[in-house]
């Protein structure tokens, strides 16, 4: 314990002086304060064009930053009357540092970024504010637009469902010309939001625009610039909470079959520990033999495990549904459809889906219409979106206790920003009642004692179900309250705005990354502020943490307090089971609450365990999607050459055709005739047959026979250039290039997905599952790049010229329709337009591979088959 307090103690001293080192800067700013509040409104605004023409002088944004924040602190206090506190000017800076400030709830963390987002969209390559919802990107983006615009600087919104905006001060929806909108939002596209110089949006569709990006077919269609900058609201909500999902975008794949209904109907009645278990920490269920039995007997098959794997997998995708999904916590039934409910914030999040078929066993449990099932066609995580950037920074209430993750995984220190006024916010022990209903009957006793005396309560749950079970305890005593949960999303904003009332009763499922302050009614300072109840504590401190945050903002007074049960799932996971029974024994009632600092040190003990156990979790997947990332990286910068123009030409010919044609024709006995026909065959499939050299000139020929099938090919490439042009040459090169890439990209994406899950069973014969997934992922990789190469090579010659217009065009039999309509809600995208590449075959992706494919583009020799043996040899 002494070495814990000394760490702790250098560890507090290093912020201390990063503190210290912040306040200096501060000074700076603020003794530029007297000048920069003598200038004019005029005067004021064109210091922009001031810094920018700094930086094409060679001025640093550091070198700028004293001047810009005093700035922008100025043109706040002008525009919207708030003036940031040297403490939020300390964050300021950290943000613009590339690096996480934690505040306190209420002490301002919008504000907190206008300075650093200001002085890094004066470098002109965009800077992307990300906030956990749609409401709050319009709303921070009305808030402070006027400030950015008084400065010069464009603002932009992005929401769900392609909506898109560009703040206009005095724009209102239903003008002439107007398309609708909001108020001060005027419509616009998508990729005029992210040319301005500021673009507020969520995590969701940020990743979800950078995905559609590198599907699209042609350069000009993509939205997104180069990711530069972003500060992240609500940081560790974000990159840790949402950090285990990842985004997919998926179109539709097989028809929903009636299977997963018999399955829903085969578990259904089974009985916990007669006919399975379930490993609370781990989250799984194991069926006993008697419960394999019984499921079996009910499909009426022999054997679930030992025909059709598929089988198995619709096992364990119902048992999870209906053992482990629960109805108003994990999700909710809304309009015939399953929705799903954030673990951490409670709002819905309509358009996710569970992988794996867990999502359709829902549909199948709860007899709503089971959708189809998806076939991925781009997907990342967020920890590698959002590595993506350049430079990236977050605010949050709540991240010291994730320091390691964030530092590990992201690159990111944390930096604890001191309050403006001192907290006095008193912290209650936890206490500990015997079973559930014995603490919820506490809860609405000290609900009912603060509401007679004219607190305000916040009360924290972290379900729906529980809200309403609450909600409905307080309703037979008599006492008026709110809830806030996933069912009144829409009221969220109101009923914060009253939860600070006298006598106000708010029940909310996790106050996570509300974004929104409880601000005290007159006179409730006096009567003791905000009093806030936990009735569960969450699997981690910060979800604690951030509910106790509500209140005691800015120096208010209030207080906390947990209440605790044996029966709540931290407790079940981390407490033996007879400890219940033991403590009824040492007489010990349902109305006798255990208060102790010895149980409170406990739970955080086991609340410590749970976060390391989660960040081992979180970093295994990074490490496993790292190799897909690789992956990734390759094809879509290698898709990108494609669109921007690199000689694809050469990439069909040198790269495609080549690799194909030599690997047919390697190593032929020239006197071995069943050999040469089954060359000749599979010549047959690229070439046109009349270019199909006979056998006995194929026997004549050898070891030049490679050379003389490549010269084939350039006179009959040239021939079709001759007759079509190069330009429509071109273009059918670049659709044929891209939709080889995407046609097995796709592939790919689904074939790896399932080595990721079936690898584990790697550890039974000693082999690190990881390692086997990198050797197994690289030959998969290599078998995408030769499938590539093979569908460019045996469709190229295959192309039509038929007459359009009077025009010699090119058409392809095998030419794809438009896919089918969006599936899974926001985020499917036609299949026409879904799109990822590879090249050049080699022995791993590597950055050399991309300078070999795209630099020898321009300069490769362009000649007939004279030059086919040199140029081989060049490329090689």
């Amino acid at each position: 314990m002494p070495k814990l307090g000394f760490i702790g103690r250098l560890l507090g001293d290093s912020n201390e002086k990063e503190l210290k080192r912040l306040s200096s800067i501060v000074d700076e700013i603020n003794s530029y304060a007297d000048e920069i509040a003598a200038l004019s409104d005029e005067a004021l605004a064109a210091k922009s064009a001031e810094f920018k023409e700094g930086l094409a002088a060679d001025e640093t944004l550091e070198d700028l930053l004293p001047e810009a924040f005093a700035v922008a602190r100025e043109m706040s206090l002008r525009k919207v009357g708030e003036r940031p506190y040297d403490v939020q000017l300390m964050g300021g800076i950290t943000l613009h540092e590339g690096r996480i400030a934690e505040m306190r709830t209420g002490e301002g963390k919008t504000l907190t970024a206008i300075s650093p987002v200001y002085l890094n969209a004066l470098a002109g390559r965009g800077v992307h504010v990300i906030t956990v919802n749609d409401y709050l990107a319009r709303r921070d983006a009305t808030w402070y637009g006027p400030i950015y615009v008084a400065l010069g600087m464009t603002v932009g919104v992005i929401q769900n469902n392609g909506v898109s905006y560009m703040y206009e001060p005095g724009y209102r929806p239903g003008e002439e010309g107007s398309t609708g909108g909001l108020e001060d939002l005027r419509p616009c596209s998508r990729r005029d939001v992210y040319r301005a110089d500021i673009t507020y949006g969520t995590n969701n569709e940020f990743g979800f625009d950078y995905l559609r990006d590198n599907m699209v077919r042609e350069w000009d269609d993509k939205a997104q610039r180069p990711l530069y900058f972003a500060i992240i609201d609500e940081v560790d909500n974000i990159l840790i909470d949402e950090a285990r999902t990842p985004l997919i975008i998926s179109g539709n794949a097989e028809e929903a079959s009636g299977t997963y209904v018999r399955f829903a109907r085969a578990v259904k009645g089974l009985e916990e520990e007669r006919d399975f278990q379930i490993d609370h920490k781990s989250k799984h269920i194991a069926l006993t033999e008697a419960g394999i039995s019984r499921v079996e007997r009910n499909l009426g098959i022999e054997n679930v495990f030992g025909g059709d794997p598929r089988l198995a997998r619709h096992l364990e995708a119902s048992l999870d549904a209906e053992f482990l999904k629960r109805v108003d916590r994990d999700y909710v039934v809304k309009d015939g459809e399953i929705i799903i409910v954030d673990e951490f914030t409670g709002r819905l999040m309509p358009g996710r889906r569970w992988s794996h078929g867990i999502h359709q066993a829902c549909e199948a449990k709860e007899g709503v219409p089971v959708q189809r099932e998806s076939i991925t066609y781009a997907t990342i995580t967020f920890q590698n979106l959002f590595r993506l950037y350049e430079k990236l920074a977050g605010m949050t209430g709540t991240a010291e206790t994730e320091a390691e993750e964030f530092s590990k995984i992201y690159n990111l220190d944390v930096v604890v920003i001191p309050t403006h006024r001192p907290m006095v916010r008193e912290d209650h022990q936890d206490v500990v009642y015997i079973n559930e209903r014995a603490k919820f009957n506490a809860v609405v006793g000290e609900i009912e004692e603060m509401h007679t005396a004219g607190r305000p309560v916040l009360v924290g749950t972290t379900s729906i179900e529980k809200s309403e079970y609450l909600a409905g305890l307080l309703q037979r005593k008599g006492i008026a309250h709110e809830v806030l949960n996933a069912k009144q999303h829409e009221r969220e904003a109101h009923i914060i705005a009253d939860a600070g009332k006298n006598a106000a009763v708010t029940i909310a499922t996790n106050m996570a990354g509300r974004g929104t302050d409880i601000k005290l009614g007159p006179g409730i300072a006096e009567l003791g502020g905000l009093h806030v109840i936990g009735t569960e504590r969450h699997e981690s401190r910060r979800i604690d943490n951030q509910l106790r945050g509500r209140a005691g903002r800015q120096g208010d007074p209030g207080s906390s307090r947990f209440f605790v049960s044996f029966g709540d799932d931290i407790m079940k996971r981390f407490s033996p089971e007879w400890v219940p029974g033991m403590m009824q024994k040492l007489g010990m009632t349902e109305e006798m609450p255990l208060e102790s600092r010895m149980v409170t040190r406990a739970i955080e003990q086991a609340q410590t365990k749970v976060e390391g156990h989660n960040f081992d979790i979180r970093k295994r997947l990074v490490e496993f999607d790292d190799v897909i990332n690789e992956h990734r990286k390759q094809i879509y910068t290698q898709r990108d050459m494609i669109l921007q123009g690199v000689d694809t030409r050469v990439n069909v010919i040198d790269h495609m055709l080549l690799p194909e044609i030599e690997r047919i024709t390697k190593g032929v006995a020239t006197n071995d005739i069943d050999s040469l026909e089954l060359v000749r065959a599979e010549i047959g499939e690229i070439l046109p047959a009349d270019d199909v050299p006979p056998i006995q000139e194929m026997q004549d020929l050898g070891e030049e026979l490679c050379d003389e099938i490549l010269d084939r090919a350039e006179d009959r490439y040239e021939a079709i250039e001759a007759a079509i042009g190069e330009e429509s040459v071109r273009k059918v090169e670049h659709w044929l290039l891209l939709e080889a890439i995407d046609t097995h990209w796709r592939e790919h994406l689904t074939a790896i997905e399932e080595l990721r899950q079936s690898i584990g069973l790697q550890a039974y014969a000693q082999i690190d599952p990881l390692v086997a997934f990198k050797r197994e992922g690289h030959d998969m990789y290599q078998q995408l790049v030769a499938n590539i190469q093979r569908q460019v090579a045996r469709t190229v010659f295959k192309v039509r010229i038929v007459q359009q217009d009077g025009q010699a065009v090119a058409s392809h039999p095998a030419a794809t329709p438009a896919g089918a309509p969006p599936e899974n809600g926001a985020v499917s995208e036609p299949a026409a337009k879904k799109a990822v590449p590879v090249l050049a075959k080699s022995t791993g992706p590597s950055d050399e591979q991309i300078r070999t494919l795209g630099g020898g583009g321009q300069n490769a020799p362009k000649g007939k088959g004279s030059n086919a043996a040199k140029r081989r040899k060049m490329i090689r």
